[in-house]
């Protein structure tokens, strides 16, 4: 790719929120490099969005679940300088009892939900700083913020995602450097179709069409959420929630143990 244009790259780019995604940034003048393990899917996205604006669409087949497939995007992202976008898209759910799960599932989901993103994440984030330009998006899930009996590796997975981005917009701060988490909710992507749970068993009016989430979603990043919840309306919710986090965590730098706590 000609460093002329500036680069989006796009994990689980091959359908749903990733493919919504490349489009998307497609329409804004990105040139794509397009990463997920289906290959014919990945060619058919990328030809479309090269003819239907006029930009330069490559692809690279990798499993990030997998060493060889992560060290191979690690190397694009660190030794190419027209990279200015990252999406951290690529994830799985399981969603199961853990007393019915596989240590392998479990596993497979931190894999490519926590492992992957993070290592991707170091590996932009150097020439980012360098140039002191650069955005990461981070996809984490309304699951982040809630557990239910069959999202305990799901949500503790995507809890990490909330945290480490925010993590690293405190660290980020003084730079030029942009970090935004999104947290979609029930969204209308394959994602349902190994995770254990049907989409045709939730509720059609809480699962929002996955175009819908995309827009929803950077049309907080060009206002300048830091953290969007594509769903929510009343962002008063959000506040509240994130000064009642902060209290806690204030209230709990202490020496002494509660009082409740302490023996009569």
């Amino acid at each position: 790719m000609t460093p002329s244009r500036k680069i989006a790259v796009v994990t689980g780019a091959s359908s749903g929120i990733g493919s919504v995604y490349a489009d998307r940034l497609a329409q804004r003048g990105y040139d794509l490099l397009l990463v997920a393990r289906r290959g014919e899917r990945l060619q058919n996205i990328a030809a479309k969005l090269e003819q239907a604006y006029d930009i330069k669409a490559e692809t690279l087949v990798a499993d990030l679940e997998k060493e060889a497939g992560l060290v191979a995007i690690e190397t694009v992202l660190a030794g190419n300088p027209a990279i200015h976008v990252l999406v951290n898209n690529a994830g799985i759910a399981r969603l199961s009892h853990v007393t019915e799960t596989s240590a392998k599932e479990s596993l497979s989901q931190i894999a490519l939900n926590i492992t992957a993103l993070t290592r991707l994440t170091h590996a932009v984030l150097p020439a980012f700083k360098a140039r002191n330009e650069g955005v990461i998006i981070n996809i984490a899930s309304a699951l982040a913020l809630h557990a239910l009996p069959v999202s305990s590796v799901y949500s503790g997975t995507k809890g990490f995602v909330l945290n480490f981005s925010r993590g690293l917009q405190q660290e980020l701060a003084n730079t030029a450097i942009r970090i935004q988490v999104v947290l979609p909710a029930a969204t209308a992507t394959d994602l349902w179709d190994s995770s254990g749970v049907p989409l045709a068993a939730l509720a059609p009016e809480t699962v929002m069409p996955v175009e819908h989430l995309v827009d929803a979603a950077l049309a907080g990043f060009d206002q300048g959420e830091s953290v969007t919840l594509p769903s929510m309306a009343d962002t008063g919710l959000w506040e509240q929630y994130d000064t009642a986090r902060s209290e806690l965590f204030a209230a709990m730098q202490t020496s002494k143990p509660a009082p409740r706590l302490l023996a009569l």
